[in-house]
């Protein structure tokens, strides 16, 4: 058997290992929307992760991010005391790059070339996402993270976006059989959970893949900078009981300082 014929099984492989977890996972989010808090506990925690790529292929001529929202679901595991894996599906993103010089577009062989037109060509691709983050979490609620994560492309294009005598308009090209399907590569990021490790989680993680996005370009990896945001969805009963207490506490203070704000103010 050739090397050839090994790579393409192990390809296979992996694709196949991919959509095993990426069905999982999706059933799991979608049990968790239907049955909302009955599927929190103490061990685990799931919500909506979303917010803003900026990302860019090595090995093109042009170094332009790319940048788009992005949406998914996210799993938070507790492995044993502070340290949990972050895992989960995403579901929208797209990445790629923009400026694509005439140099990128003879490679990819794009043949949307207007004559006398202004505009800015890019390339995109749109990937589903699993990451499997080691979390360590400290006590003044900011938390680090890193470990693998895998994609898988969904489609690839070559969109131009110009202006012509007045008239804006778009087209898309399609070359994802000249993009790898499967993607892989290391992720790390950091973040910050308010309400006291209770609330809302603001973070950035970044992500160097390990695979060439072209078939017949080497060194064109992905590189990817997430800016999100973590909203749970559902908490179980001891964080609910936490969170108002929480609450509580912070309307104290704010009743405390309005009474003591009073006070001087009298006094004066």
């Amino acid at each position: 058997m050739t090397k050839i014929k090994i790579g393409i099984m192990k390809s296979k492989l992996l694709i196949v290992i991919f959509l095993f977890f990426t069905i999982s996972i999706q059933s799991q989010v979608l049990i968790s929307l239907l049955f909302g808090d009955k599927l929190n506990s103490d061990g685990l925690e799931f919500g909506l992760e979303g917010g803003y790529t900026f990302s860019t292929i090595a090995a093109l001529e042009s170094n332009k991010a790319e940048s788009n929202f992005y949406l998914g679901f996210y799993f938070d595991v507790r492995i044993k005391n502070q340290w949990s894996l972050d895992t989960g599906i995403i579901v929208k993103s797209t990445l790629g790059n923009n400026n694509l010089t005439k140099n990128d577009l003879d490679f990819l062989g794009t043949s949307i070339f207007p004559e006398d037109s202004e505009g800015v060509y890019s390339q995109k691709s749109s990937y589903f996402i699993l990451p499997a983050l080691i979390k360590y979490k400290f006590d003044n609620h900011i938390y680090v993270e890193a470990g693998p994560q895998f994609g898988l492309l969904r489609k690839g294009w070559v969109e131009y976006n110009y202006d012509i005598d007045g008239k804006s308009g778009r087209i898309k090209e399609t070359n994802t059989d000249s993009m790898n399907r499967f993607d892989m590569g290391i992720t790390a990021g950091t973040g910050f959970r308010l309400l006291k490790g209770l609330g809302w989680t603001i973070g950035a993680k970044y992500y160097y893949g390990f695979i060439d996005v072209y078939k017949d370009l080497s060194g064109s990896k992905n590189s990817t900078l997430f800016l999100k945001m973590n909203v749970p969805i559902g908490l179980s009963n001891a964080s609910k009981e936490e969170i108002a207490k929480q609450k509580e506490l912070m309307k104290e203070k704010k009743e405390k300082r309005k009474l003591e704000k009073k006070k001087n103010k009298d006094q004066k």
